[in-house]
This record gives structure tokens, sequence and C-alpha cells, in this order.
């Protein structure tokens, strides 16, 4: 049960944070890439900030075995650039160029009843779902 709550916590924090800084507003982000017209800089700001505010328990978490609350860390097993990699960051870039929506910022805006957030989170889960198969098939 504590960890279900951390995990809510840590959630609500999180969305705060998309809220208050703007991130989950899809013209905020489609200025951001758009470097030869009506460029707004906060969005790297954001991101900035949230690197170096994250960074120390990045380290720190790196010294250790498992987490506070008794479970391993999950570490990434390479770190090797292959086709996948380069394609799946393409898409992702594609999908947030179009939209202006990432994953986490669209799920914060799901309670604002936009269909057009929840035609994006379904499509996200559809997507989801298809690599999940795929990883199945091939493995």
């Amino acid at each position: 049960m504590g960890k279900v709550l951390l995990a809510y916590a840590v959630a609500f924090l999180f969305s705060c944070g998309l809220l208050v800084s703007g991130m989950t507003d899809p013209r905020r982000v489609l200025d951001f890439l758009d470097v030869s017209g009506s460029w707004n800089p906060a969005l790297a700001l954001v991101m900035g900030s949230a690197v170096l505010s994250a960074w120390p328990f990045f380290r720190y978490a790196h010294r250790r075995q498992h987490t506070w609350l008794g479970d391993a860390f999950q570490w990434p097993d390479t770190r090797r650039i292959d086709t996948r990699l380069i394609l799946g960051a393409a898409l992702f870039g594609l999908g947030w160029g179009v939209t202006g929506l990432c994953p986490a910022p669209a799920l914060v805006m799901l309670a604002s009843g936009s269909a057009y957030i929840l035609v994006f989170v379904v499509s996200l889960a559809i997507g989801m779902r298809l690599v999940a198969w795929r990883s199945q098939r091939s493995g």
C-alpha cells in the first residue's frame, strides 16, 4: 500500500510541475519547436531545470543497490544506438512536433475532457500495445 501511495504522490507532484510550467499547453510546446517563427525558449528552461534538479538524485541512486523501498534498480543494460532507438526517437519527435504533446502532459490533460487529448492517449495506448505485441513475437 505504501508503494502505491508513494507512486500517486510522485505522479501528483510531477503533474503539478507540468501544469505550473505550462508543459500541458500544446501551443507552448509548438512555439518552442518553431525556431524560425514564434520561438518561445520557456521549454528549454523547464527542461534544464528538470535536469539540474534530478541530477543529484540520479548520482545518489547510482551508488545504491536498492531503492528506498527495497526494490532493485533497473538501469538500462545497453548504451548502444541502434535502428530501433533512432526510429523510436524519430516517431516520438514527429508526434511531438505535430501535436505539441508528449505522453506525460497528455495524461495530465485527460482531466480536461478534450476529445483531442483523448484521441492522442488512445493512439498512444494502441502504439504501446503494438510494440509490446511485436516484441513478444520477435523475442
